[in-house]
């Protein structure tokens, strides 16, 4: 009961901040209540973004509090995005999710949590781009330069597991994507067959499949394997850190579109959809998206992916997921029980 008093109490209190219907003239912005008691505010997000988030969340605080007089308090968990939506459906009372790929916040979505239309904004729900890319060794001793390349024998690669992570889902379309449109050498465009002996072929060399895709880049900086096939961002957040390898950008390759939403059932039973909306409105405006592409993520504002393009190498040929028929298709056909994946990793286990 008390803390169904205290979740009342506060979304009220933001209602008045907000529509300033607590006293003073109408139109005026309400004064910050420093009395307000502290929000905690749950975050669960996949692991690529983990460094940006660092830095967006204590502004984000600091401007929320000048605005409502009301410290926020953040408990972030950070995961492979397909486990991360799974722990969400299972119990873990997130307020607001940031995952690698639509389909697992639709996870979400068809369980029941999330209750309104997440994509109904400009950016269509997504709050990052990235793109499909490899990680090579410096000086990229087995000059690994496109897909081809990584089907050749002795190649050592990592990537994450598609039952855990997302940017591994991301990977395997990838792939597939470029031997569907003819960007494999030796790999006929729409050639159904000849992609999946391609897939197999390059998931033979695979040595590590990692939950998620930090934890598979992280490996790749221990010195296993040859070339990771990772995020775009993975890459240029590691060489600022000071990691000592080369970014390799296919020819062809996928747009990763990273969604955010929040999550309505957890909000209203935690009476802190005001501060979860206000911060997840935080994350598209410019500053945010201008932090984001500090840490290599391709903006989602428009303004601000042309001020960055300079910073990101064009793509000869940049698809998206509406090539696969969009998640609702791509999943089942690719990753289900009978799926593409699925079936060649059967394949070149059981060999």
């Amino acid at each position: 009961m008390f803390r169904r008093t205290i979740a009342l109490f506060l979304t009220l209190l933001m209602a008045c901040a907000y529509l300033s219907a607590c006293g003073g003239d109408a139109g005026q912005p309400a004064a910050p209540d420093a009395s307000a008691p502290a929000a905690t505010l749950i975050l669960g997000a996949y692991t690529t973004p983990r460094e940006a988030y660092g830095e967006l969340i204590p502004l984000f605080r600091q401007q929320w509090q000048e605005q409502t007089g009301q410290d926020v308090i953040f408990e972030e968990s950070y995961l492979g995005s397909g486990a991360q939506s799974r722990a969400i459906v299972e119990g873990f009372e997130a307020d607001v999710t940031a995952l690698s790929l639509a389909a697992d916040v639709t996870r979400i979505q068809q369980a029941g949590l999330i209750t309104h239309d997440w994509q109904d904004n400009p950016t269509r729900g997504m709050v990052s781009d990235s793109i499909v890319v490899f990680a090579v060794r410096k000086g990229n001793p087995l000059g690994i330069q496109d897909w081809a390349d990584l089907a050749r024998p002795g190649v050592q690669i990592l990537t994450p597991n598609p039952k855990t992570s997302g940017g591994a889902m991301w990977n395997v379309l990838a792939l597939i994507g470029a031997a569907r449109r003819g960007y494999v050498e030796g790999v006929p465009a729409d050639d159904e067959a000849a992609a999946a002996e391609f897939l197999k072929a390059v998931l033979r060399n695979v040595t590590v499949m990692d939950k998620g895709a930090r934890e598979s880049i992280t490996n790749f900086e221990k010195g296993v394997g040859d070339v990771a096939i990772t995020y775009e961002n993975e890459v240029l957040v590691a060489q600022l850190q000071g990691e000592d390898y080369d970014l390799v950008i296919p020819r062809s390759t996928i747009r990763i579109e990273n969604p955010i939403a929040v999550i309505d059932a957890h909000v209203d039973k935690h009476g802190t959809r005001p501060v979860a909306e206000a911060f997840v409105q935080f994350l598209l405006s410019q500053p945010a998206q201008e932090i984001f592409a500090r840490y290599g993520l391709r903006s989602v504002d428009p303004a601000v992916a042309e001020a960055t393009a300079d910073q990101y190498p064009p793509v000869e040929d940049l698809f998206a997921i509406d090539y696969f028929g969009g998640w609702e298709a791509a999943t089942p056909a690719i990753f289900g029980d009978d799926g593409l994946f699925t079936q060649a990793l059967v394949d070149v286990q059981s060999k």
